[in-house]
């Protein structure tokens, strides 16, 4: 590969074929108002502590307001929850108002009928190209016996229920 469009063009191709699970990810900005987008760069990193990481363009509109936070929640996303994924990666402006949430606990905002929601504080950040890696650590954890949702070459959707037989 000789030109830089050439590499990005490969590169996107190479990991669009990688699946992936979809989340959203939720905090409240500075002024107390829910904010979330749907994450596909989303992994575990520890065990002792408990740490996750996604990472978060910084052209992103709420760039600026994620990095303010403390706390975020990760809502992994079960196979029923397309629409979900689809609202937070619109540009609809009040997402929360199209959807089922509550705030937990620990003053977070949880979307309803996820696979799995982590409950996170800023462990720490690292700025890494033009994106932002968040890391958290895990504070609260809550599943469900669902099928999660997955990201496939620009594609969302389930696993086949004849691949678990």
């Amino acid at each position: 590969m000789d030109n830089k469009i050439d590499q990005v063009a490969s590169f996107k191709a190479a990991m669009g074929n990688y699946p992936t699970g979809v989340t959203v990810v939720t905090a409240f900005n500075s002024n107390g108002k829910p904010m979330g987008l749907t994450v596909n760069s989303f992994a575990s990193v520890s065990l002792d502590p408990l740490l996750i990481l996604w990472s978060i363009d910084k052209r992103v509109y709420s760039y600026e307001e994620f990095l303010k936070v403390d706390k975020f929640t990760v809502n992994i996303l079960a196979a029923d929850q397309g629409d979900i994924c689809n609202l937070f990666a619109s540009k609809v402006e009040d997402r929360f108002a199209e959807c089922e949430w509550n705030k937990s606990e620990l003053n977070l905002p949880v979307l309803s009928n996820s696979l799995a929601t982590l409950e996170c504080k800023v462990f720490n950040k690292v700025e890494a190209g033009d994106h932002t890696i968040m890391i958290g650590e895990v504070l609260h954890i809550q599943n469900a016996a669902k099928e999660p949702l997955l990201y496939h070459r620009r594609n969302i959707g389930a696993i086949p229920t004849e691949f678990y037989k």
